[in-house]
Parts: structure tokens; sequence; C-alpha cells
């Protein structure tokens, strides 16, 4: 075999190799993506058992309990774009930190097996999301580093590889809840 079709077939299988690696860190995004979705509709279906348990006992909060179902379908609706799923996700989290805060506040609601049995569920879902946006993140931070370097950045660019959004937490989840507020 000749130097010059030995150099070729290196390169070819390179470029074959840089090629499928792509395509598996793209694939492994989506499918991890798809496991949050699964674990996020979990919660969304949690979240109508929830206010429906506490909406008798909670008329002070009704805005807040309105906003969630709001949040859910929302959420809930066809055709809704990865980075609009991780948005509205952020929010919902919010929202229903603020419930579970102001249950607190409920010595009836406290006592109700029903809701503490949905804040039990609840705290679950919420461990499995935050595991699963674990998993995300580490996938898209593989896949953004593998469009980024050189040399798969080059392959990237070829088959119109685009940058993943990560899970983070907005601004308004880093600060500690002021509980007084909630109730003003």
């Amino acid at each position: 075999m000749s130097t010059p079709l030995i150099i070729l077939i290196v390169i070819a299988l390179i470029l074959i190799l840089m090629y499928n690696s792509l395509v598996a860190k793209k694939n492994q995004v989506t499918n991890i993506f798809a496991s949050v979705d699964t674990v996020l509709k979990k919660r969304y279906d949690l979240i109508p058992n929830l206010v429906a348990s506490v909406n008798k006992y909670m008329e002070h909060e009704k805005s807040l309990l309105e906003e969630v179902t709001k949040l859910r379908a929302e959420a809930n609706r066809p055709n809704i774009s990865d980075e609009q799923k991780i948005t509205l996700d952020a929010k919902v989290s919010s929202a229903l930190g603020s419930i579970m805060v102001a249950v607190e506040n409920y010595p009836e609601l406290k006592a109700n097996e029903n809701v503490m049995h949905l804040q039990r569920t609840l705290n679950e879902v919420e461990e499995q999301i935050s595991a699963a946006r674990r998993a995300y993140n580490q996938a898209v931070t593989d896949y953004n580093n593998a469009i980024e370097m050189i040399p798969t950045n080059y392959m990237a660019s070829l088959m119109s590889y685009k940058q993943k959004e990560v899970f983070e937490i907005v601004e308004s989840q880093r600060k500690n809840i002021n509980v007084k507020e909630l109730f003003n």
C-alpha cells in the first residue's frame, strides 16, 4: 500500500470518529433532556392535586396558586422549546417553594394526610429533577466542549451544531426566602 493511500485512510478514519463522537454527544443530550422532561411532567401532574388539596385553606395565597396553575398549563402546551422548558422549570420551582413555605404556616394543612403525602411525593420528584438536571448539564457540557474544541469544532460547524443551554438556578432562587413577604 502506498503512503498517500495510508494517509488518506487515516484521515478518513479520524473524520468518521469525530463525526460519530459529535452525533453520540448530541443524541446523549437529547436523550437526557427527555428524561428531565419526563420527571418535569411527573411534577406537573402532581401540581393539580397539590393545588386542590391546599386551595381551601390558603385563600391568602390564591394568586400564588393561580400562578402555579398558569405555569403548569404553559409548560404542558405543545411545541414548547427546550429553552422555554428550562425557563418555566425555574419559575415553577420558585412558585412551588413558596407554596411549601406557606403550607408550614397552616397547622390544618400540616396535619392533613393528603397534603403531607403530596409534599413527600413532590420532594421525591424534586430530588429526581435535581439528579436529572445534573446528568443533563454534564451531557450538555461534554457536547458544548466537543463543538468548541479543535478539531471537532470544524466538524461541528459543518454539521451546524450549536451550543445548548444548561439548567441554571435563576437569581431569585439564590436569595434567601423572606417568609414575611409571602404573607403581606
